[in-house]
C-alpha cells in the first residue's frame, strides 16, 4: 500500500507538469502567432488561427507527455527524489524558453519553423555560426530573456507541483486494491494512447508533423509546430535523406530514368555513359580567353523586378543586361536553398538529391562523369575556384580539388582582412582575382562571394549606399516586417551587386574576349515581404555576358537551373562533336523544366513575372515516375525531374553500372 499511495500521488503531480508544459507551449504558440500577425495571410481569419491553436494544442500533447515520461519513470516508478520532477521542468521551461526566443530571427530568415537548417548547421562551421547568432540575431538578449521567462515558469510550477493532492481511497481487502490498481494501470495506458496519437487513440485520427497543416495560411501552418516538434520534422526528414528516401527518386528504374534524360533514345547499355553523352552543336562565339561563373551570396532576382525599382538596389546588373552583349533570362532555379548546395551542383554537374556530395567518400575516389573541369580542361583551360572564406569551409577546398580543379583560392591565400567571421569583402576578392589575371593562362573560374551574409555589419555609409532612401521606399511596400532591418539587408545586396558589376567591366576591359554567367547560390533568407511570391522566395537571375553574346543568342527567357550552366557554355564555345557528360541539357536545348528540392518552373509560365508562377515539387510516390500523362506539362515536368534526380542518387551512391553490376 505504501507504494500505491506514493504512486498515486506521483502521478497526480506528473499530470500537473504535464498540463504545465502543454499550457507553456501553447501560450508560446500564441504569442508568436500575436507577435508575427503580420505574416498571416490577409484571408485567413480568427477561425484559422483557433485551428492552427487547437492543432497544435493536439500536436504538443506529444512533446509535454515526452517531458512528463521522465518523471513519470524516473520519480513516480523510479522513487528518485521528486525534486527530479521539478528539475525536469525547469529544463524543459529553459529549452523551450530559449527555442521561443529564437524562433522569432529564425523565421524572418527562412520562413519556417526550426528546419533542415538546422542539420545543416551541424555540417557548417558551428563557430562561425555561433558568432554570427550573437552578432546579427541577438542572441544574447533573446538568451537573457528566456532565462527571465524561466525564472516565472519556476515559480508557477515549483507552487504547482507542492499543491497537496488527493489521498488514495480506503481500499479494504486485496480484491479492491487489485481492482483500483488495475484501472489505474488501464487509465494510464489510455492517457498515454490518447497523448501519443495527439489526442486521439489511433494513428489514422490523430495529429503528427506529416499531416499537422490544417488551415490554408502557411504562416499559421508553421506554428501548429512547437520547437520540439520542428526539430523532430528536421531529424526525420534528415534520416530519411540519409537513408535515401528522396522525392521523385524511384531506385528500382534507373534504366527507365536514364532513358528519359537520354538524347539517343535507341540505347539499351548497362552503362550510364552512353546516356550522359551529348555532342556540341558547335561553337556559337569566339572561344574566350576567360571564363568567369559567379555565384552571388543571396543574389535573389526579386530586386531586378519592375514593382522593386525605386529601391535602386540592383542598378548594376540592370546595367550589364540593358547592354547588347548580354542576355538574361528570369526563369532560373538554384540547386538548392544552400550555398554548399549550389557549389556542389556546379562543381559535380548534379542536382541536390538530399545527399551531401561534399561528404560522401565516392567524392574523393574519382571523378563523377558529369563534373565540370574534365571538360574544360579538354578544352584547354585550367579551372579554378574564388571563394571569399575559408578554403577550409564545409569541405569545399577539398571536394573541388578532388573532383579535377586546378586551384582553390580562399581569402587567407590572397592575403585578404577578414570581414566577418565568413571571410573578407567581396571587393577584396574580386581584386585579388582582377590582379591574378596577368598570370594565368586561359581559365575557368568559379567564383563564391560572401559579404551578402550575416552577421550585416559592413559599413554601408562610408560604401556609398543612402540606407534612407530605401527605408522610405521599403514603407511604400505592403506586408514588410522590419524595414529598417530588410533595408540593412539589401544595402549588403547592393554592395555585391555593385562590386560584381564593378568587377565585370574590369575585367572585360582587361580581356575583352572573356564571358562572364552571373547567377546567386539561392534566394531564401531576404524576402521582399512577409508573403513574397514563391518566384520571389526562391528564383535566382541568369545573366550571360562577354565577348560575342547577343540578347538573341539563347530562347527568351529560356527555363533552367545551375546544373544547365555548364553544358549552356560547352555549347556556346566547343567545336562540332565535342563529346561531354551532363545529366541536363543546355539553355540552348532545354527541355523545360527548371528544379530544386522546393519548386520547379516550366516553360509555359516564362515571363509570367507578377504573379506565382512557380510551382511547389511535390512528393512523387517512386512508382508513379512512369505512370504521369506525358500531355499535361507538369506532369512532364515531374517525370523529367524525377528521371533527372534518379540518375544523379545512383551516380552517388552506386556508380556508372546498373543492371546487376554497381
Amino acid at each position: 500500500m505504501t507504494f500505491l499511495k506514493r504512486f498515486f500521488d506521483g502521478i497526480q503531480r506528473d499530470l500537473r507538469l504535464f498540463a504545465f508544459v502543454l499550457i507553456l507551449l501553447e501560450i508560446y504558440r500564441g504569442l508568436f502567432i500575436f507577435f508575427m500577425s503580420n505574416h498571416i495571410s490577409a484571408d485567413s481569419g480568427a477561425t484559422q488561427v483557433l485551428s492552427a491553436m487547437f492543432a497544435g494544442l493536439r500536436l504538443s500533447l506529444k512533446t509535454a507527455g515526452a517531458v512528463t515520461l521522465l518523471s513519470f519513470v524516473f520519480v513516480t516508478i523510479g522513487g528518485l527524489t521528486a525534486r527530479l520532477r521539478l528539475l525536469i521542468g525547469i529544463v524543459a521551461s529553459l529549452i523551450f524558453s530559449l527555442l521561443f526566443m529564437l524562433r522569432f530571427p529564425y523565421y524572418r530568415a527562412f520562413q519556417s519553423t526550426f528546419g533542415l537548417e538546422v542539420v545543416q548547421g551541424f555540417h557548417d562551421d558551428l563557430w562561425s555560426i555561433i558568432v554570427t547568432m550573437f552578432q546579427e540575431y541577438g542572441v544574447a538578449w533573446r538568451f537573457l530573456v528566456a532565462v527571465l521567462l524561466t525564472l516565472l515558469c519556476i515559480a508557477a510550477l515549483s507552487r504547482l507541483l507542492i499543491l497537496k493532492t488527493y489521498p488514495l481511497p480506503e481500499l479494504v481487502g486485496k480484491t479492491k486494491v487489485a481492482g483500483f490498481s488495475a484501472g489505474l494501470v488501464v487509465a494510464i495506458f489510455l492517457f498515454g494512447l490518447f497523448v501519443r496519437f495527439g489526442g486521439s487513440f489511433t494513428y489514422s485520427s490523430g495529429i503528427n508533423w506529416e499531416n499537422a497543416g490544417v488551415t490554408t495560411d502557411d504562416f499559421l501552418n508553421e506554428c501548429i509546430l512547437d520547437d520540439a516538434q520542428a526539430l523532430y520534422r528536421a531529424r526525420a526528414i534528415a534520416k530519411r535523406m540519409e537513408a535515401g528516401e528522396i522525392s521523385g527518386v524511384d531506385q528500382s528504374k534507373i534504366a527507365e530514368a536514364a532513358q528519359i534524360i537520354a538524347v539517343n533514345k535507341e540505347l539499351t547499355e548497362q552503362n550510364l555513359a552512353p546516356y550522359l553523352e551529348r555532342k556540341a552543336a558547335g561553337n556559337r562565339i569566339q572561344k574566350p580567353r576567360h571564363i568567369f561563373i559567379i555565384l552571388g551570396e543571396t543574389f535573389m532576382q526579386w530586386p531586378l523586378l519592375g514593382k522593386y525599382d525605386e529601391l535602386l538596389i540592383a542598378e548594376g546588373i540592370k546595367s550589364l543586361i540593358a547592354e547588347e552583349n548580354c542576355y538574361y533570362s528570369r526563369n532560373f532555379m538554384p540547386n538548392g536553398d544552400f550555398t554548399s548546395t549550389a557549389i556542389n551542383g556546379l562543381v559535380t554537374g548534379l542536382p541536390d538529391v538530399n545527399i551531401k556530395v561534399n561528404y560522401q567518400a565516392r567524392t574523393y575516389e574519382r571523378l563523377y562523369i558529369t563534373s565540370m573541369a574534365p571538360a574544360f580542361k579538354e578544352l584547354g583551360y585550367n579551372v579554378d575556384f574564388w571563394y571569399g572564406g575559408m578554403p577550409s569551409w564545409d569541405s569545399i577546398a577539398k571536394m573541388s580539388l578532388a573532383q579535377g580543379f586546378d586551384n582553390f583560392y580562399g581569402y587567407p591565400d590572397f592575403n585578404a582582412p577578414k570581414q566577418t567571421t565568413w571571410g573578407t569583402k567581396d571587393e577584396n576578392l574580386f581584386n585579388a582575382l582582377l590582379a591574378h589575371l596577368d598570370e594565368e593562362p586561359p581559365t575557368v573560374h568559379l567564383i563564391m562571394t560572401t559579404t551578402n551574409h550575416p552577421p550585416y555589419n559592413l559599413d554601408l555609409a562610408a560604401e556609398g549606399y543612402h540606407i534612407d532612401a530605401v527605408t522610405e521606399a521599403l514603407k511604400k511596400l505592403p506586408n514588410v516586417d522590419d524595414v529598417n532591418q530588410l533595408a540593412t539587408e539589401l544595402g549588403h545586396y547592393w554592395y555585391m551587386d555593385e562590386v560584381i558589376t564593378n568587377f565585370v567591366r574590369a575585367a572585360a576591359q582587361k580581356h575583352p574576349e572573356s564571358i562572364f554567367v552571373v547567377t546567386g547560390d539561392h534566394a531564401v533568407r531576404c524576402d521582399p515581404s512577409t508573403h513574397p511570391t514563391i518566384f520571389e522566395h526562391q528564383s535566382v537571375p541568369f545573366v550571360l555576358y562577354g565577348a560575342g553574346i547577343t540578347k538573341e543568342i539563347l530562347p527568351p527567357d529560356a527555363v533552367g537551373d545551375h546544373i544547365s550552366i555548364v553544358p549552356t557554355l560547352i555549347e556556346l564555345i566547343a567545336p562540332k562533336d565535342f563529346a561531354y557528360y551532363s545529366i541536363a541539357p543546355s539553355l540552348f536545348d532545354s527541355d523545360g523544366v527548371g528544379f530544386n528540392n522546393q519548386a520547379f518552373v516550366t516553360s509555359k509560365v516564362a515571363g509570367q513575372i507578377d504573379a506565382d508562377v512557380i510551382e511547389l515539387l511535390p512528393h512523387v510516390a517512386s512508382n508513379e515516375l512512369n505512370d504521369v500523362n506525358l500531355t499535361d506539362e507538369r506532369a512532364h515536368a515531374l517525370k523529367v525531374i524525377g528521371a533527372i534526380r534518379t540518375v544523379a542518387w545512383w551516380l552517388i551512391t552506386k556508380g556508372l553500372f546498373f543492371g546487376g553490376s554497381t
